[in-house]
């Protein structure tokens, strides 16, 4: 028996297909979770941390009814990220997340896929705006919230990441 407790939307751009996570995801997530590129997410995490965090990736769309997909290749289905829609508890409000593997950095997937999950926010949530949470010292971050036409807005501390910033991504209203 296979239990069916979300449905979780398929979202495809140009390259990328944003989809629910695949047990053959979990190796590739690992990887970048436990690596020292996960410091800007909390990490490295050990293998038993990750897999709590990707069966969470279910969990927060059960829990929120939105959350992050996997996004992958939409014609090898190789996964490149987590990107989506995340608003755990202890967060000021949702925002649109982005993380991306290894093999995907520098190649506009981040980009592409959050510019696909904001529509989605707007589009089907009916949400009238968004923030992105990013540590400190995350300057590629930085530089993708400014490329979705994110503004800085304020500081933001966490009691477990430390030191933050909001950015605020335009409305529905002012994208083209």
């Amino acid at each position: 028996m296979t239990p069916h407790l979300v449905d979780i939307p398929i979202l495809e751009t140009q390259r990328l297909r944003l989809r629910a996570p695949l047990a053959s995801d979990f190796e590739p997530f690992a990887e970048f979770r436990m690596s020292e590129r996960a410091v800007t997410v909390g990490g490295p995490f050990t293998r038993s941390e990750v897999y709590a965090q990707f069966g969470e990736l279910f969990g927060h769309w059960v829990l929120r009814g939105f959350g992050r997909w996997i996004v992958a290749d939409r014609l090898s289905d190789e996964p490149f990220g987590v990107v989506g829609l995340w608003f755990p508890e202890g967060w000021p409000e949702p925002e649109v997340a982005w993380s991306v593997f290894e093999g995907g950095e520098g190649k506009g997937i981040a980009f592409e896929a959050s510019l696909a999950a904001r529509e989605f926010a707007y589009s089907t949530f009916g949400w009238t705006t968004a923030i992105s949470l990013i540590v400190d010292n995350n300057p590629r971050s930085f530089a993708l919230a400014k490329r979705l036409g994110a503004k800085f807005e304020a500081p933001f501390h966490h009691p477990v990441l430390g030191a933050m910033q909001i950015w605020r991504h335009p409305g529905p209203e002012s994208l083209p």
